[in-house]
């Protein structure tokens, strides 16, 4: 683990009553701690700043997706052996990071996906249950690889799947493209179980109209893989 480089990276908008705990308390688990600042209107890029985070600002709003594709590329820039991605609203616990890395680092995994349905409690609302769980359903049925939280913004990544993945979706829908392309691709996937609080103001976007977007993605993605399983059969 020593001889790695670990990076965290926090996609963040309008995160200034969390941000600088969680930079604070990640930077004692990795090397560097990478905040995508996505055009807030508050003091979120001071504050992490100050917390000792390297700030990228898109100077706008761009979307979930597009953060994500900037902590991508920022890993692949800097050579990083593993990515860690957490949400900036305090939903996840930083000093989890090690028990979280650890299949990456032992070699039996490619990614990580810190799963809220392993034993843990939270308290989540019921109504984020049922999408979630509708997501996961359709991201499993018809597949070997199943996982158990599909929707979960808790994940690491080996730098095997940050140079093999190429994203497409600018919103939330890269969280279901994410797993989908590497399971397509044959990465192995790893879930572990995590902790996870839910407060008031855990989410910027209307979570009906989020999970819509993330169904129709999701449906896509299936549709396309089920189509290319049949074209290489009939070849």
């Amino acid at each position: 683990m020593d001889l790695m480089k670990i990076v965290a990276a926090i996609p963040s908008l309008n995160a200034e009553a969390s941000i600088g705990d969680i930079v604070t308390r990640a930077r004692g688990y990795v090397n560097q701690v990478i905040v995508i600042e996505d055009g807030s209107r508050d003091a979120t890029l001071r504050i992490a700043r100050a917390a000792g985070a390297l700030v990228l600002s898109h100077g706008n709003i761009r979307g979930y997706g597009n953060s994500i594709k900037s902590c991508f590329e920022e890993a692949k820039k800097n050579n990083v052996d593993i990515l860690v991605i957490l949400d900036s609203d305090g939903q996840h616990d930083p000093e989890e990071i090690p028990l979280f890395i650890k299949p990456l680092i032992d070699g039996e995994a490619d990614m990580v996906i810190g799963s809220r349905f392993l034993g843990v409690e939270n308290n989540m609302p019921q109504y984020r249950k049922l999408g979630i769980g509708i997501v996961t359903w359709l991201f499993n049925v018809g597949s070997k690889v199943k996982v158990t939280d599909a929707q979960s913004g808790f994940r690491a990544y080996s730098k095997k799947v940050l140079d093999a993945l190429s994203l497409v979706e600018n919103g939330m829908g890269v969280s279901v493209e994410i797993p989908v392309k590497v399971r397509v691709k044959g990465f192995t996937i790893k879930e572990v179980p995590i902790s996870c609080y839910y407060h008031r103001g855990s989410s910027t976007m209307n979570p009906v109209l989020q999970g819509l977007q993330v169904t129709f993605i999701l449906l896509k993605l299936r549709l396309k893989d089920i189509c290319r399983k049949m074209m290489s059969r009939a070849d």
